[in-house]
């Protein structure tokens, strides 16, 4: 059974699945997921749609769809125990699923740690003493497992393994299959991936492209690489009337989001995904005040974005909350589209994918998960199958 709650951990899901059926092609999967997990050959016992939320506020609005989607995999875990349980990041929901697992003795491998690193770094004591093994996919998360004693694999970020299996449409073909001037700049905004986030974000970030031209002249195109399961006429509907907004499906995200100059992002990992293609980038967030009150009290990092933590400094611009407007967004905006800047950001980001590691983060984590199984002393054939490969 492979749980993820999210957008991400749908893709790191599904892609974890088709490296443990390359191993073990006639695998049974079932779990909670999306549209890639059920494209990778998953049985989805619950779509994820239905419990992907984000911030204290959000849960609670959502709790009953979360409450049930939870009673339908225990009772999976109880009427067809699994021969391991996969749980992706969304820990909250996890280690509830992990406690009823635990006690019908059914091994747990967790894949892309919580970020307890960076809050309620208690929450590893209740790691170590439910999860069998960790796998986490960036590399200060290792060092920080192996001293609270968790066995933990640092495989690589998968991320890296997407890109890498991605053919990008050069620039000047992508400007040219979508009619734009080649003289333009091109910003991208990268409103988010859950439906709440690109209503909060989306004005904000249009805003600020359109007093970007009013206020410096500087011509754009603004491109918005449409996320899985957004509603292209939904977005159509928030963007106001005479902004000229090319929205890009799905298959052409990577390609839109390497042709831009500069890209305004919600937080989330699609900041990494901006640092393996080398787009500079300013990260913006917001949430319900509540949560933001909450997190402040109890986040100890002093970045929230993935790219700086990961590089240890701030290589992109963060925004938060009330610094979240069109006036911030455009002076930052300007700054990195200078030439020099632009090509010290691209540098820096580069420098952030290099320490991300190569490709193959999913075999990894899939020889892993495997081995979860092999380390304990299981008793059926199918297990016994495969503590023999």
């Amino acid at each position: 059974m492979v749980v993820a709650g999210e957008p991400s951990g749908d893709m790191h899901g599904a892609n974890l699945v088709r490296s443990l059926k390359r191993i073990v092609p006639d695998l049974d999967i079932c779990g909670m997921g999306g549209s890639a997990m059920r494209e990778a050959g998953v049985d989805i016992l619950v779509d994820n749609s239905r419990v992907s939320v984000v911030g204290l506020v959000e849960i609670l609005t959502h709790f009953a769809d979360i409450r049930a989607a939870h009673a339908i995999l225990v009772e999976r875990l109880k009427t067809r125990p699994p021969i391991l349980l996969v749980l992706i990041d969304f820990p909250e929901f996890n280690f509830l699923l992990a406690a009823k697992a635990k006690k019908l003795a059914i091994p747990i491998f967790y894949y892309v740690s919580p970020q307890v690193w960076a809050w309620r770094r208690g929450r590893v004591k209740k790691i170590r003493r439910l999860v069998d093994r960790m796998a986490v996919i960036l590399p200060f998360e290792k060092d920080f497992y192996q001293k609270h004693g968790v066995d933990v694999d640092f495989v690589g970020h998968p991320l890296v393994d997407e890109l890498a299996g991605t053919v990008l449409i050069p620039r000047d073909e992508f400007i040219a299959a979508h009619d734009l001037d080649p003289a333009t700049r091109n910003i991208g905004i990268l409103p988010g991936s859950r439906r709440r986030e690109v209503g909060e974000m989306l004005p904000h970030f249009v805003a600020a492209c359109r007093q970007l031209q009013e206020k410096t002249a500087i011509a754009v195109n603004i491109i918005l690489p449409l996320a899985p399961g957004i509603d292209r006429q939904w977005v159509r509907g928030i963007i106001p009337d005479g902004i000229r907004v090319l929205i890009v499906p799905p298959e052409e995200r990577y390609s839109s989001m390497a042709a831009c100059d500069a890209v305004i992002a919600a937080s989330g990992p699609v900041t990494l995904e901006l640092a393996l293609l080398g787009t500079p980038a300013i990260v913006a967030y917001r949430v319900a005040p509540l949560t933001y009150l909450v997190g402040m009290l109890l986040i100890k990092t002093e970045f929230f974005s993935l790219v700086n933590l990961i590089a240890g400094e701030k290589v992109v611009e963060e925004l938060l909350q009330q610094e979240v407007n069109a006036d911030n967004l455009v002076a930052h905006l300007e700054r990195i589209l200078s030439p020099e800047e632009n090509k010290k950001m691209r540098r820096r980001m580069a420098e952030v994918a290099r320490i991300l590691g190569g490709p193959g983060a999913s075999d990894r984590a899939a020889a892993a998960a495997l081995a979860t199984i092999r380390g304990r002393d299981q008793g059926d054939s199918a297990r016994t199958a495969l503590m023999n490969l």
